[in-house]
């Protein structure tokens, strides 16, 4: 049987803002990235949807991001190759901390935003990230996009690569997903995107922007916990996935 991971961004509120339902979506999906207060989230916000995941038998994994609060982590930062391996040192070590505490652990890591996206072509910042993984933990998993720099940087560090499709986005001819501030960049409509989902893990392809089919790996796949609608169309793709006969489960 087809098997497929389901992941949520969450712990993305800070102080009493609070954003999305982390509650509910540790309903829905099977790994957690949980931000580690660098581009969002709160010391005691953290350990509570810790201890949510690990109630749910939901896998933790640390988010990791620029140094960007007020941007939200989606600003590029031009770090140093030095500050930035500290930087996702700290992050992942601080959310290994709040996770024994809740009686589970950081089981992978993914980056966030900006990062995410710099690190698919920024091959020193790439590098950076990479090495953080594999000097704390070389045994943790990292998820990304199939044939990025970061993924090359990671295989050569010997780091378990899980290549992610992102539900709720569009994608560009090349594979890399399509800008926040282009037009069209976010999909909205729970069916379609149900029906996208199941395309993309069963037949290993997505339709992009321009029309073009185009390749597309698929371990695990990402609805973003703060979109408009989210716990819709994170159901939705649940739903469609195990109708379909696809195995919705965590792939640590």
């Amino acid at each position: 049987m087809v098997a497929v991971d389901l992941n949520a961004d969450l712990g993305e509120g800070f102080g009493v803002w609070r954003l999305g339902d982390d509650d509910a979506m540790l309903g829905i999906v099977t790994s957690a990235n949980i931000a580690c207060g660098f581009h969002a989230g709160d010391p005691a916000g953290l350990l509570r949807v810790c201890r949510a995941a690990a109630a749910r038998g939901v896998r933790i994994g640390a988010q990791v991001g620029y140094r960007d609060l007020a941007g939200f982590g989606r600003r590029f930062i031009d770090v140093s190759a030095d500050d930035l391996l500290a930087d996702v040192i700290y992050q992942i070590g601080a959310l290994q901390a709040l996770a024994q505490v809740a009686g589970s652990a950081v089981c992978y890591v993914k980056p966030h935003g900006a990062l995410y996206n710099t690190i698919v072509n920024h091959r020193d910042q790439a590098a950076a990230v990479a090495e953080a993984v594999r000097v704390v933990d070389a045994g943790l998993p990292v998820l990304g996009l199939a044939g990025s720099a970061f993924f090359d940087e990671a295989l050569a560090r010997g780091l378990r690569t899980v290549p992610e499709a992102f539900a709720d986005r569009a994608y560009r001819p090349d594979g890399q997903l399509v800008s926040r501030r282009q037009p069209g960049a976010l999909l909205h409509d729970p069916a379609a995107i149900a029906e996208r989902v199941l395309s993309m893990v069963t037949t290993g392809r997505v339709t992009a922007v321009d029309g073009s089919t185009i390749p597309i790996s698929v371990e695990s796949v990402c609805v973003h916990g703060d979109s408009p609608g989210a716990l819709q169309i994170a159901s939705a793709v649940r739903d469609h996935l195990k109708a379909g006969g696809v195995d919705v489960k965590a792939f640590c």
